[in-house]
């Protein structure tokens, strides 16, 4: 495997060694947002929905972020680390702006810098897993509606509890639910529910995360005459289900196979991988 290179704040340095300065907020306190990025043919998918949700996520936090950090300033940047780490196919990135260095919990500025990490994938095209995942609820963290919810902080001890818990049990994954016993996602992922044809998924007043997938997948679905609600979904209606899927910008769509005692088919998730991968190879001219 070609070296792989990372971009701090305009620095290119090989990822084999320490790339993160001492004092970084995002590795302290965990002060910043990110973004997770599918690259296929070595070119990043999606990138002015996650420079738009970033940007919007910085504000959110207050970071102030300068006039230059455009959807072309960013692609510029990981095509570069492509290029430089012999990424060509399928590949995965990791983008980051973290609060600059200096304060304790009350920052000492809120400028910001960047930190961008580029991954070769495994494929080349967006792929439902071959069996289904299996899933419960989690129930010792509830997820709290607020401000922060609908964006990828890094605040993220909830996600790898509940991800641990699920390894523990011998579980894929787990659902993340409200006070309320909504259920909002997955430790990494965006749900769908489908029923005679029609996907349900939380909206974002629920406070689950607005995901890229999730966007284009709900885009996708009416563009193609497939019908889509935004609405409250219950652990009752998941068990009357017809399918589960569960989507995130880097494995694009995966299909539950069993939640408890209930198994689900994956006539919609198989539908809707195919015209995932017929959109992407539209737009990217394959």
């Amino acid at each position: 495997m070609a070296l792989l290179y990372i971009n701090n704040n305009g620095t290119i340095l090989s990822n084999d060694a320490p790339t993160i300065h001492p004092g970084n907020r995002g590795h302290l306190y965990g002060d910043g947002v990110f973004e997770s990025i599918r690259f296929i043919n070595g070119k990043p998918l999606n990138m002015d929905n996650h420079v738009k949700r970033m940007l919007d996520g910085a504000k959110v936090i207050k970071m102030r972020t300068p006039s230059y950090y455009t959807t072309e300033f960013f692609e510029s940047k990981i095509l570069e680390l492509c290029q430089r780490s012999g990424i060509k196919e399928g590949g995965r990135c990791r983008l980051s702006l973290d609060r600059v260095s200096g304060g304790a919990y009350l920052p000492e500025s809120n400028e910001c810098t960047f930190y961008i990490e580029v991954y070769p994938y495994e494929v080349n095209h967006f792929e439902l897993n071959a069996k289904g995942l299996e899933v419960d609820i989690y129930q010792d963290i509830k997820l709290q509606k607020n401000f922060l919810s609908n964006y990828k902080t890094k605040s993220g001890l909830t996600y790898v509890m509940a991800a641990l818990s699920a390894k523990d049990k011998g579980l894929d994954d787990l659902f993340l639910v409200n006070e309320r016993g909504n259920i909002l996602e997955t430790s990494s992922c965006n749900i769908f529910i489908v029923s005679n044809g029609v996907l349900y998924t939380p909206g974002l007043e629920e406070g689950c995360l607005a995901g890229t997938m999730r966007m284009q997948i709900i885009n996708i679905a009416l563009a193609n005459g497939i019908k889509v609600y935004e609405c409250a979904i219950l652990p009752q209606n998941v068990l009357a289900a017809d399918e589960i899927i569960v989507t995130n910008a880097i494995r694009g769509i995966n299909w539950i196979g069993g939640y408890r005692t209930k198994r689900f088919h994956n006539n919609m998730a198989r539908k809707l991988v195919v015209l995932l991968n017929d959109y992407w190879e539209k737009q990217l001219g394959l």
